[in-house]
């Protein structure tokens, strides 16, 4: 066996594992806690999935090696990775390692390049004002979905251009939701149930399907704008020329997306049909649920903490005083970007993924066979209390400059690491901070349900979460109102 460090040793098997479920019904019905307890058992533990073992890293420096110093011998699978291909069919996100990941991986980075993204910014900004200006002063709402909905359909102007059919919009919000509910469910499951005639499996297949049509809905959509694009202006005197060139309106509502559909390698030529709908899938469920969680429980930790609010005001108006944010402030934010750090920290994004071994190793001691799932969960990592004074604590002063050098990059695995890292890392920022940033400037948001309790699904998303907006007044405005008139 080729060893990657230490004398081999059998793994720690995880109590509590029951027949034929193994650690399943742990997993379902408290899955936060059960993983954070592994750390207890070392750095490398077993657990059992129906029969199968898979083995949960809970050391940070150990995951680094699997991501990053021996990544050749951690290829992109599992159980996780099997049930999202599924929908994403083979994405960036789940496509297998080699040279067909990385021709997807260059043909889509030009998309995630800071420059075209800051191209979209002043586009999303407006959106998201438009929406958040339609909230009712002292109405409660449903904070979670508000922020799913609204990262979701910043991101369809963002990736399509503006002018997506409503429907297609919509639908996107209702299935979403549902289909990876359905993939957590066959992620938990031993396989052979989910190949089963089931209601439950044959809903998830249809939910699928429609995905993909609506998928095909928005491309078409995106193609019809890049054609009208490319239509020559209408010569001087023409009616037509009143209204303004087409050219230049055209372009300025197309997306993100046309980098992926004028993308031409020069072996393989342009993406196909099925290749597109994986991308898009791909973009959308990263863009979708990560984002919005990470905003819903950042406005939830804003609201029970003043100190935080006001600190976040204050720079904020500091920035832009009474105007409307624009795209260049963005990297003026400096305070506002370690708060959304640390609800990255605190909640996720993603709490649990997956590799799978290509040969035998020894993984810190421990021999894994070759075949073998390897686990790993940034939700663990990110609240290890040897890295991470008093984890459970909101503080988003760690990320300070001086603070932060003493955190392990392996620590923070909101992004992920090696060559798998997430590749939109630079958009999410941007639509994180223009969200917070919009929502912040316009409202004050109060809690009026009960403390959200953390639920894993794909993200760790609050079970219930309801706010109330009431209108906030810059700073600045507010102490000028404040002045008293001259006498």
């Amino acid at each position: 066996m080729r060893g990657i460090s230490g004398p081999p040793a059998a793994a720690p098997t995880a109590p509590g594992r029951l027949p034929l479920i193994g650690h399943g019904h742990q997993l379902a019905r408290r899955p936060l806690e059960f993983m954070n307890a592994l750390r207890e058992q070392g750095s490398v533990v077993k657990i059992l999935i129906g029969p199968t073992a898979a083995y949960v890293v809970t050391d940070p420096a150990v995951t680094r090696r699997v991501l990053v110093t021996e990544v050749d011998a951690f290829a992109k699978g599992g159980k996780i990775i099997d049930a999202l291909r599924v929908f994403f069919g083979d994405g960036l996100a789940t496509i297998a390692d080699g040279d067909l990941h990385m021709k997807h991986r260059r043909l889509m980075q030009p998309m995630f390049n800071k420059s075209h993204i800051a191209t979209r910014g002043d586009v999303m900004i407006s959106h998201v004002r438009t929406a958040t200006e339609a909230w009712a002063e002292g109405v409660a709402r449903d904070t979670y979905e508000d922020m799913n909905d609204l990262t979701l359909s910043t991101f369809l102007v963002a990736l399509f251009g503006s002018g997506l059919p409503g429907h297609v919009e919509r639908e996107f919000q209702g299935l979403m939701p549902e289909i990876m509910r359905g993939t957590i469910r066959q992620t938990i499951l031993p396989g052979w149930v989910t190949k089963l005639p089931l209601p439950a499996n044959r809903a998830h297949e249809r939910r699928v399907a429609r995905l993909r049509a609506l998928i095909d809905q928005a491309i078409d959509h995106h193609r019809a704008q890049l054609a009208s694009a490319e239509q020559p202006a209408p010569p001087p005197g023409c009616p037509a020329h009143q209204d303004g060139p087409r050219t230049e309106g055209a372009a300025s509502q197309a997306g993100l997306f046309s980098t992926l559909l004028t993308a031409d390698d020069p072996e393989t030529g342009p993406l196909s049909h099925q290749q597109l709908q994986d991308e898009a899938i791909t973009l959308l469920t990263g863009a979708i649920e990560t984002t919005g969680t990470t905003l819903a429980w950042t406005l939830y930790e804003i609201s029970r903490n003043p100190g935080i609010e006001r600190k976040l005001h204050a720079e904020l108006d500091a920035v832009c005083g009474e105007r409307p944010l624009r795209q260049e402030d963005l990297g003026s934010l400096p305070y506002m970007r370690s708060v959304l750090k640390e609800a990255m920290r605190m909640y996720g994004p993603a709490w649990l993924v997956t590799r799978i071994t290509t040969r035998p190793v020894v993984l810190d001691g421990v021999p894994i066979p070759e075949g073998a799932d390897v686990v790993y969960s940034p939700y663990v990592h990110q609240h290890d209390p040897e890295v991470y004074a008093d984890p459970a604590a909101f503080d988003p002063g760690r990320w300070e400059p001086e603070r932060a050098k003493s955190i392990n990059r392996s620590s923070f695995l909101a992004f992920g690491d090696g060559r798998r890292k997430c590749i939109g890392e630079e958009f999410a920022w941007t639509e994180l901070l223009i969200v917070l940033a919009t929502v912040v400037q316009r409202w004050r948001l109060t809690l009026t349900s009960a403390p959200p309790r953390p639920q894993a699904i794909v993200t760790v998303k609050p079970d219930k979460l309801s706010m109330t907006p009431q209108p906030r007044v810059p700073t600045k405005a507010q102490e000028h109102e404040e002045q008293p008139a001259p006498s």
